[in-house]
């Protein structure tokens, strides 16, 4: 819908549209510029109040024989802000007021002039609580997008750096910024992510990254194996860009969408990198080794008690101690959701009470869940490791994965013993394997294809490339 020339046509669909009666947040102020009348529109909380004042008292030294007969003239002369547009259609206009931009119309003109003197509410930058480093950057994303793209632009000064906006959501219209290296990004892959956010069918981002992530791929829904890489660490975004991945940055989230992912890209953290290359490696390899341990810890020992036959002499110290009241397999299963239980309880619990329940839950599942014949304590202390090993991980997702993989591997051994076994780690390979990334290639690349120059980059950390003088 056009605007008119007139500015009661104009001032009255805008109140029409916007309800401005009833919501109170989204102000109008009718002033006078030029001998014309002039309407202000912006939502309160949004905008920067000291740039609008000083606009104001430009436009109230502006004299009738001084006004423009146009609206971009009249932008060139009195708007001095460096954020400034015009706009003819209606609903653009009231897109662009929702999201922070000021509006202001001017009798004549059938054009909107917009300011965009946003200042949205944010928290500082500090280091995320989960992504932390031991050594390195301390800053992290946060939930204002233009914070978020500033974090990665100041670590890549390169005009080839590319931050393309686009939005989702018929009802939201949630920014979403699209970030990529010019010359390093696959092109194909690009253009389809691109269609695929365009060709959203959704009435909201209500989860943000998540409900963007399950549009972009709706396939495959039933792996529980992560297709996308989240990251809160602006370097771990920008070293991601600089190797011609995609990042995706959604408004209100502090988290980034690094695209494709590998199940490697995925294991991978920061700290790999912040120490010195024999550092970094025996950490990379020291998580590989804890997330396989998690996987077949539990489900190994369940077999070789199962079936003590097999064990040698030097295995023997991992039978039980005493016969259990409970068989050993309903003691893992039950140990698996006490887990998550606990990890509830400490999310919803407050800070101050945090350390005090884990020191309880710590004493009545170590000591009194033993005691009382509920467990054995030879699967409290494999269960220990296993919850200790899956924290190791970064990604909640891949340890989730992990788990759900590990409980269909205990009741296959506990039903049909070491065929069983077996048919759990096949299940548990071809759900890895048989994943694919956003851009459809294979999930556990360099092994399948096999690349060996590839593959040694994903063990063992060398140097950071450099350039040759």
């Amino acid at each position: 819908m056009a605007f008119s020339s007139k500015i009661e046509d104009n001032i009255r669909l805008l109140n029409e549209k916007l309800d401005v009666k009833t919501n109170f947040d989204v102000v109008s102020r009718v002033f006078t510029i030029g001998g014309r009348t002039g309407c202000l529109y912006f939502v309160d909380g949004f905008t920067k109040d000291e740039v609008l004042l000083k606009l104001l008292q430009v436009w109230a030294g502006v004299k009738p024989e001084d006004m423009p007969a146009d609206a971009r003239s009249f932008s060139r002369q009195y708007m001095p802000y460096g954020e400034c547009s015009l706009l003819d259609e209606a609903d653009a206009v009231i897109t662009q007021l929702l999201t922070g931009i000021s509006c202001i119309f001017i009798d004549g003109y059938d054009v909107c002039l917009t300011i965009d003197c946003r200042s949205y509410p944010a928290r500082g930058v500090q280091e995320p609580e989960k992504d932390k480093v031991m050594r390195g950057s301390r800053d992290g994303f946060v939930e204002t997008l233009i914070f978020n793209t500033a974090l990665i632009r100041r670590r890549i000064r390169d005009p080839k750096l590319t931050m393309e906006i686009l939005s989702a959501g018929e009802s939201s219209h949630t920014d979403i910024a699209l970030c990529y290296m010019k010359g390093r990004v696959d092109e194909q892959m690009l253009s389809m992510i691109k269609e695929r956010i365009r060709n959203v069918q959704v009435d909201a981002l209500t989860m943000n990254q998540e409900s963007l992530a399950e549009c972009l791929y709706p396939r495959k829904w039933y792996n529980p194996f992560p297709k996308f890489k989240f990251s809160e660490r602006p370097d771990t975004a920008a070293a991601s860009i600089l190797e011609g991945n995609v990042v995706i940055l959604v408004d209100n989230s502090p988290a980034a969408m690094i695209l494709p992912s590998s199940v490697f890209d995925i294991i991978e953290e920061a700290d790999d990198y912040y120490f010195p290359p024999v550092t970094g490696t025996y950490l990379r390899l020291s998580r590989l080794t804890t997330s396989l341990l998690a996987l077949i810890l539990t489900p190994t020992w369940l077999l070789l008690i199962q079936n003590p036959r097999i064990l040698p002499d030097w295995l023997q110290f991992i039978k039980l101690s005493e016969p259990p009241y409970v068989p050993v397999f309903a003691q893992l299963l039950i140990l698996e959701f006490a887990i998550d239980g606990l990890r509830l309880a400490a999310i919803n619990t407050p800070s101050m009470l945090t350390t005090p329940l884990s020191v309880t839950a710590g004493i009545i599942l170590g000591e009194y869940a033993v005691s009382s014949g509920w467990f054995s304590s030879e699967t409290m202390l494999y269960m220990a490791f296993v919850t200790i090993a899956t924290y190791s991980q970064a990604s909640f997702e891949l340890g989730y994965a992990f788990k759900f993989m590990r409980i269909i591997i205990l009741i296959l051994t506990a039903i049909f013993g070491f065929g069983g076994y077996l048919a759990g780690m096949v299940f548990a390979a071809c759900a890895i394997a048989f994943n694919r990334t956003l851009a459809e290639k294979s999930y556990i690349y360099p092994l399948i294809p096999f690349s060996f120059r590839e593959l040694k980059k994903r063990f063992l950390r060398g140097r950071l490339p450099h350039k040759k003088r």
